[in-house]
């Protein structure tokens, strides 16, 4: 395996500097890297949460994948359903970014969103610039050549930005890993906004590639966790695996989510896998120390799923918090929710997804939002 990073922290967590614009630094080699844009957006709307809400210590934290939002201009990795002035064009484009950024005022205009399905930098500013809520900061990162990346908007700065990008026997994961430090009266956390590779070519096959990707994850976990002992670590988005993946394929081989389940742990790699808890704070009672363990909310505090497939619903869309959200310090987990109903959902419940043809729908995966609160902190916000 070939983890290639573009290390802005050089070896630790550090701060930017200046007007949030990213500091020199090598690429990772496939990557292409645009970060961290001071964007003058709108005056601050309306915010609230899936539980605390506007509090002033508290914090809404979502991820969506928003479903293949292309620009209005033909590049060449378009997928086919969008090449084409009949299939695809500026005023579909401008009709997706109005339904988008309206969509994420009904959420609540979450403080930091992280979106998957990307194209471009200008598709992410156009979104900032249609929501208004007082986005000002994104970060952006895709695979060179890709058709689509994956990025976040935000109301508050970064405090410091990472990508990843690994290639697994060959097999490069078609989309970076964006790592983000937020910081706020000296109460850090990290958060991971990922979309791994899909099943397409076989699950067991492509499984090989999620592992690489938590992998990853698990390493800079403890890394952090050694620099900055304390800091909570989220991780967000679609990871392509289900939070019992390892229970759907009847335990046939180790999967990058496990559960923390004796037989899980007797197939399991080195260290290629994340452990999933439904324990707060997560605990691993098979596995070694040292393993990672983050509490995931599908063992039951959410129902349903995320997305839609085959006829049945699937939890590939994770909001995943390490030990140190539970441990009554700095900031703590409060509650978190799938964002369902009018436009998220149609009448039958489903997922609205978007259809290119017509130009109707939203996206075929439902948001999901996670509010953290700090109780030591006088505002979570910047004036």
């Amino acid at each position: 395996m070939k983890h290639n990073s573009a290390d802005f922290f050089r070896g630790g967590i550090e701060p930017l500097k200046g007007r949030q614009k990213p500091p020199g630094g090598p690429l990772a080699r496939t990557c292409t890297l645009l970060a961290a844009i001071l964007f003058a957006g709108a005056g601050c709307g309306g915010m609230y949460g899936p539980g605390t809400g506007n509090a002033a210590n508290s914090l809404t934290i979502a991820a969506w994948n928003v479903e293949a939002l292309f620009d209005g201009e033909e590049t060449g990795t378009e997928y086919d359903e969008y090449r084409g002035p009949g299939n695809w064009n500026k005023a579909k484009y401008n009709g997706r970014i109005t339904t988008i950024s309206e969509a994420i005022n009904v959420m609540g205009a979450p403080d930091l969103l992280a979106l998957e399905e990307v194209e471009n930098v200008p598709v992410l500013e156009d979104l900032m610039r249609g929501a208004g809520a007082g986005y000002r900061y994104s970060f952006f990162a895709k695979e060179s050549g890709a058709a689509l990346g994956l990025g976040v908007i935000s109301r508050l700065p970064f405090a410091g930005t990472k990508t990843h990008s690994v290639v697994m026997n060959g097999d490069s994961a078609p989309r970076p890993m964006l790592e983000i430090l937020l910081e706020h009266n000296g109460a850090p956390m990290v958060i991971f906004i990922c979309h791994w590779k899909s099943k397409l070519g076989g699950d067991e096959k492509t499984e090989l590639t999620r592992r690489a990707s938590a992998f990853i994850i698990a390493r800079r976990t403890a890394e952090i966790q050694e620099e900055s002992p304390g800091c909570p670590v989220l991780i967000l988005g679609d990871l392509n695996e289900n939070h019992d993946e390892f229970y759907r394929q009847a335990g046939l081989y180790p999967s990058a989510l496990l559960p923390d389940d004796p037989e899980a742990a007797a197939i399991s790699g080195q260290g290629d896998f994340i452990v999933l808890s439904q324990n707060k704070p997560p605990r691993g009672d098979f596995f070694p120390p040292g393993t990672a363990v983050f509490y995931s909310p599908w063992t039951g505090e959410l129902d349903g799923g995320s997305y839609y497939y085959k006829n049945s619903w699937e939890t590939i869309d994770h909001i995943l918090l390490s030990a140190e959200w539970f441990d009554s310090s700095g900031w703590e987990f409060s509650d978190c929710a799938v964002i369902r109903g009018d436009p998220f959902t149609g009448a039958s419940g489903l997922p609205a997804a978007y259809n290119p043809r017509t130009g109707y729908g939203l996206s075929d995966h439902l948001p999901l939002a996670v509010t953290v609160v700090n109780p030591g902190a006088a505002s979570a916000l910047p004036p």
